[in-house]
């Protein structure tokens, strides 16, 4: 299934929780969730209150400048506070970036075609193409279900492993998304992890991007 970028002038479903996420049949997107305790409550607080008064002098739809702002705003500044390490880190753990890597293979060419993904010590990365029948969210719960359940019961633990909400990009461009493959290749350097300390998924196509 080959990569299908945002179109303009085709319908798209807008949803809002604390974030915004807009979709697209069959579309391409970059998609992070975190743990829980991934961030502390203090920096969360003050990400969504900024992120909510954005968003109302910039109600949607946006264009393609409005959008790259609030990106560089908000989810480059997530970003960079997730690779800051907090909280326990679990996934650093090489059994359980394995659990997550298995849950999202586990539908691959069924209901999506991953292009790559990294699995980071308290998030995870992941560029995909999903086919036009699922719905984006209906995916990540399965991901976030199943791969809870299992580490849960290896860790001997029942309470919540992933925060609800998500961050999620369409892929506009063959620009776009050459820049996700490689964000995604060079996060754990970026953020200094050493090898067994993170799980990075490339497809024959994401390998062909230098």
């Amino acid at each position: 299934m080959s990569p299908k970028f945002f179109n303009p002038w085709r319908e798209i479903d807008r949803t809002h929780n604390h974030l915004p996420h807009w979709q697209q049949e069959g579309a391409s997107y970059f998609v992070t969730w975190r743990l829980t305790d991934s961030l502390p409550k203090a920096l969360l607080d003050l990400h969504y209150h900024e992120c909510e008064q954005w968003i109302r002098l910039h109600p949607v739809p946006w264009d393609e400048t409005t959008e790259k702002e609030y990106h560089q705003l908000f989810s480059t500044r997530m970003d960079q506070w997730l690779d800051q390490g907090h909280g326990s880190c679990i996934l650093r753990t090489p059994a359980h970036a394995e659990v997550v890597a298995g849950a999202l293979h586990h539908f691959e060419s069924e209901r999506v075609a991953l292009i790559s993904f990294v699995v980071m010590p308290n998030h995870v990365h992941v560029l995909l193409t999903l086919k036009p029948e699922w719905k984006l969210e209906e995916m990540i719960h399965s991901w976030k279900r199943h791969s809870a359940n299992e580490i849960n019961r290896q860790c001997g633990d029942t309470g919540a492993l992933w925060m609800k909400d998500y961050f999620d990009r369409l892929i506009r461009d063959r620009a776009h998304l050459n820049n996700c493959v490689r964000y995604i290749r060079n996060n754990p350097t970026k953020a200094r992890l050493r090898a067994g300390e993170y799980a990075l998924y490339e497809s024959p196509f994401a390998q062909s991007i230098l």
